[in-house]
């Protein structure tokens, strides 16, 4: 028998944990009202064959990524292009709550739980890339691109968890529905 890695054993500590109990039944509570629309939105079909949640966060975090590159290596002439991929990241995090909404909403046990912590993880992630936008466009470059780069790292640690879900428990699999093939 293998022992798990860090990252593997991480993951299992975080899926069994009282705490993430908590943050699951507070998930619950904050985003009742909008999961059942989330379940039947379009953003949670069965067409691709998996979830939509994953591809469309690539495309939040390769915004928010991005921003942070051009932060670092742009320089004063790349603000207006990195202050532009904060936004967009944050326009597209909207549909990929949704999907990952819909995703969680049939989740149970140690799933849902590692499912809201990562949801969390999102959630404070998003805060602080929206204080980047609001920092950058107010003209306090430094503190938009700290925020930015702050929002990054958390964003990275919830997606640890959100690709372990995906990927390791196959949360993302769906089998198409007849209606939802041409």
């Amino acid at each position: 028998m293998s022992e798990l890695s860090l990252p593997q054993r991480l993951a299992r500590a975080v899926g069994e944990s009282p705490i993430s109990e908590r943050v699951a039944l507070a998930q619950g509570l904050v985003y009742g009202p909008v999961i059942g629309w989330a379940r039947r939105s379009p953003f949670h079909t069965g067409v691709l064959g998996h979830s939509v949640h994953p591809p469309l966060t690539d495309l939040t975090l390769g915004c928010w990524i991005s921003a942070s590159i051009l932060d670092v290596a742009g320089g004063p002439e790349a603000r207006r292009s990195a202050t532009l991929l904060v936004g967009a990241g944050l326009a597209a995090a909207g549909p990929t709550a949704i999907a990952g909404a819909g995703d969680w909403a049939e989740m149970t046990g140690a799933e849902r739980r590692l499912g809201a912590v990562h949801a969390l993880g999102t959630d404070v992630a998003v805060f602080l890339l929206l204080g980047s936008l609001i920092a950058r466009k107010r003209g306090r470059y430094a503190l938009g691109m700290k925020l930015g780069l702050a929002g990054n790292a958390i964003a990275a640690g919830a997606g640890f968890l959100g690709g372990h879900l995906a990927l390791n428990r196959g949360t993302a699999r769906r089998t198409a529905l007849p209606s939802d093939v041409s």
